[in-house]
């Protein structure tokens, strides 16, 4: 879970990390006020929930078991340690 939690953190991270990269390349002032105006800020928010929604989704679509799979976890049998496995 907490990958996940990371993961979503990075990809909200990245256009943040795009616009600094651009601003370094440009060598306009990086940490000056002027160079993060609110529009600025406000449409790389915009753009990071969407990411973060976009891959929300696909996590949601595209990880797991497959339909009308049934998982049996690990257990005891006969003594031996038997890994989970889905049926």
């Amino acid at each position: 879970m907490i990958r996940t939690v990371l993961t979503e953190i990075g990809i909200f991270l990245i256009p943040f990390a795009v616009y600094a990269l651009f601003l370094a390349a440009t060598r306009s002032g990086l940490f000056a006020r002027s160079s993060w105006p609110v529009t600025i800020v406000a449409r790389l928010t915009l753009v990071a929930l969407a990411l973060v929604i976009a891959g929300l989704i696909g996590l949601a679509q595209y990880s797991g078991a497959p339909p009308d799979s049934t998982y049996v976890p690990a257990h005891v049998e006969d003594g031996k340690l038997v890994p989970g496995v889905e049926k």
